[in-house]
């Protein structure tokens, strides 16, 4: 078939946008050059995978998981349904832990992600700042599937752990970072969310802050003299999660940063810093 007629198919079943990025992507084009290339002959077998990821989204399958990819803050990481879709503001968080971590810290620093899915955030940290080491963590052994791809697209030398938080590690950090799951168990959320996403990558209990009572409950021996702690946060949760820092921490700064939308989302905890 040629590009046109791909095209032709692919807008048939799907937002016209969702076509011309899956139809791009197989065929190693940039969506603006398509309509160059409208008599291009795609191969058989490009042609398949394009319908059967059309297909997909018809049904409900996200973008990102069709395509079996995403770019997170400049860099392509592998995703699919066994882990969360990145989202921005996510980038947000990578992107003010590293003013953090250069204001701070006399690199390299040792980092933990913890819950970290498909690793998109301690992979990015581990490339865009000095490490001495970074570990991975999440309790899902799917996701940590996901995660060792990531790793060997990366060339990271990343430690993968298998762990519930901080349950099976045992090493102190310069920076503890996590985007845990953060929504009420009784919460709506969208349907492409919903029916696709990983909900133990999504729901934290009655008031949607199990993982932040797991994870600081037992931070402490984990923590360097000077450490830097931040999380991602639903929009509605800032004042909880700081009594819930001031019950388990002594001594330490508390900062709240909202995202692009002026929604509060993310929280550091500095620790003689």
């Amino acid at each position: 078939m040629r590009v046109e007629e791909l095209l032709v198919y692919g807008k048939a079943h799907c937002h016209s946008d969702f076509a011309k990025i899956l139809l791009a992507d197989i065929i190693g084009k940039n969506p603006l050059e398509l309509l160059t290339c409208l008599d291009l002959e795609v191969e058989k077998e490009c042609c398949e995978k394009y319908k059967r990821a059309v297909c997909a989204i018809e049904k409900g399958t996200p973008l990102q998981y069709a395509l079996g990819k995403v770019n997170f803050y400049g860099v392509e990481f592998s995703i699919d349904e066994r882990v969360l879709i990145p989202r921005f503001e996510t980038e947000e968080l990578v992107e003010n832990t590293i003013k953090y971590i250069n204001e701070f810290f006399t690199q390299p620093v040792d980092i933990i992600d913890l819950g970290c899915g498909s690793g998109v955030i301690g992979l990015t940290l581990e490339k865009k700042v000095s490490t001495n080491f970074v570990d991975l963590v999440d309790i899902s052994e799917k996701a940590l599937e996901v995660t060792h791809k990531n790793c060997g697209k990366l060339n990271s030398k990343a430690n993968i752990i298998k762990s519930d938080m901080f349950s099976n590690v045992e090493k102190k950090y310069d920076v503890i970072i996590s985007n845990p799951p953060y929504i009420r168990d009784d919460e709506e959320i969208e349907d492409i969310v919903k029916k696709n996403e990983p909900h133990l990558a999504l729901y934290a209990g009655s008031d949607g802050l199990d993982c932040y009572r797991k994870i600081l409950s037992t931070i402490k021996p984990h923590m360097k003299d000077r450490c830097l702690i931040a999380f991602e946060i639903g929009y509605l949760q800032k004042e909880p999660i700081f009594k819930l820092v001031e019950e388990y921490l002594e001594d330490v700064k508390i900062i709240c940063k909202q995202d692009l939308s002026e929604k509060d989302r993310m929280i550091f905890i500095l620790k003689n810093l």
